[in-house]
């Protein structure tokens, strides 16, 4: 740029100034230009934001083991009006699959090491009480439901190695997901049931976190 142009310019406002800068672009290093601010602006507002799906876990126990959950639904409710109500749905090894759910989400977050029972700071303990499948709205007949939750509840204790008063516990800890039985996003119950799972494995990873 020539002396007299730069003297230009320090005397004119900031929009005419925008204005000859942009002149000295040709389309293509504009684009560029474009497409790298926009990039960058993007991303420092993301990092900014704090968007991400892993903790920030500051606690002074590095290591956990999660035992085996035990099941313990009761199948036969007596509180149900019906004789059909009083059959709970079972899914074969619920119990399972929610403590692999727990365990792979510690390894994916990554705060806070799986180990052996015996090498463990702390130890996860943990039993299926209930699953809930609730109507939450009807069809228009009023008679077939259109919308149900599913809730998987848990009581959940957390112990130090070595000692038997609970870090803390968790009598009712509850995980659901929702299902359309109908429509564009219509699911199955085994669907959503598998939403439920990763959002109790979610709650349990965010409830240690929250401890420290």
């Amino acid at each position: 740029m020539k002396r007299e142009n730069a003297k230009y310019i320090r005397n004119n406002s900031p929009r005419e100034n925008a204005k000859i800068l942009w002149g000295f672009l040709n389309k293509s290093n504009a684009r560029k230009f474009l497409l790298v601010t926009g990039y960058w602006l993007l991303v420092t507002s993301l990092i900014g934001c704090g968007y991400t799906s892993r903790t920030v876990y500051h606690g002074p126990y590095k290591t956990i083991f999660v035992e085996p959950f035990a099941n313990k639904v009761d199948l036969l409710s007596e509180n149900a009006t019906s004789l059909s109500q009083r059959f709970r749905t079972y899914h074969p090894l619920l119990e399972n699959d929610i403590r692999t759910a727990v365990i792979n989400r510690f390894m994916y977050d990554g705060g806070i090491r799986l180990a052996r029972k015996e090498d463990a700071d702390i130890v996860l303990k943990g039993e299926l009480i209930d699953y809930q499948r609730d109507a939450l709205r009807y069809e228009n007949n009023q008679q077939d439901v259109a919308e149900y939750r599913v809730s998987l509840v848990m009581r959940l204790v957390l112990l130090k190695k070595g000692e038997e008063i609970p870090l803390w516990e968790e009598p009712n800890f509850v995980g659901d997901a929702t299902y359309f039985t109908s429509g564009t996003q219509a699911k199955t119950e085994s669907a959503a049931l598998d939403v439920a799972i990763a959002d109790l494995a979610r709650r349990v990873l965010e409830r240690l976190v929250e401890n420290w």
